[in-house]
């Protein structure tokens, strides 16, 4: 169902992304794959997402560019360190694969991908929530471009009708 991960990919590796930071998640499996394939990007499996913000900043003081990649539930955890990217002015893309909406099973998914969008809005993060399949490469291209030439802190945030539907296994 990720069928537009192969066009995200290439606009990572167009935009010069060096280093990838993700927590395991099925909406992201295949990027995440793609990302610990190739040879001119570093995949680093995190055990909690504000890793991730941690490890981006210091790829960028060390010259490489960065990408999060979670899904919904783990936004929760990055609001005390989103406030280092915004104070050093260090550029932040997140790619955010959303729960606690389309055909969402899981009760517990429901609060953080309810709000997440707002959540990080509110931490100084602009959210975009995407929902056409075609338009999740688009959107991380524009957002790459906007968070390495201003410093932004960016996060496209795929909807979750375009994930594959989750369940506890059978």
């Amino acid at each position: 169902m990720s069928e537009w991960a192969e066009d995200v990919y290439d606009v990572l590796v167009s935009a010069g992304v060096r280093q990838a930071a993700y927590v395991p998640d099925m909406g992201l499996k295949r990027l995440i794959e793609l990302c610990r394939a190739a040879e001119s990007m570093t995949a680093v499996p995190l055990t909690t997402e504000e890793e991730g913000l941690a490890l981006l900043c210091g790829a960028w003081m060390g010259g490489d560019r960065g990408v999060l990649m979670m899904q919904s539930s783990g936004v929760g955890n990055c609001l005390n360190m989103l406030s280092l990217t915004k104070a050093c002015e260090i550029p932040l893309l997140m790619i955010v694969t959303m729960r606690g909406q389309y055909k969402e099973f899981n009760s517990w998914q429901m609060p953080m991908g309810q709000n997440a969008q707002e959540i990080l809005k509110l931490a100084g993060v602009t959210a975009r929530m995407i929902d056409e399949m075609d338009a999740v490469a688009p959107a991380v291209a524009d957002a790459a471009e906007e968070v390495f030439a201003e410093n932004a802190c960016i996060a496209v945030m795929v909807h979750q009708k375009l994930m594959p539907v989750k369940t506890f296994g059978k």
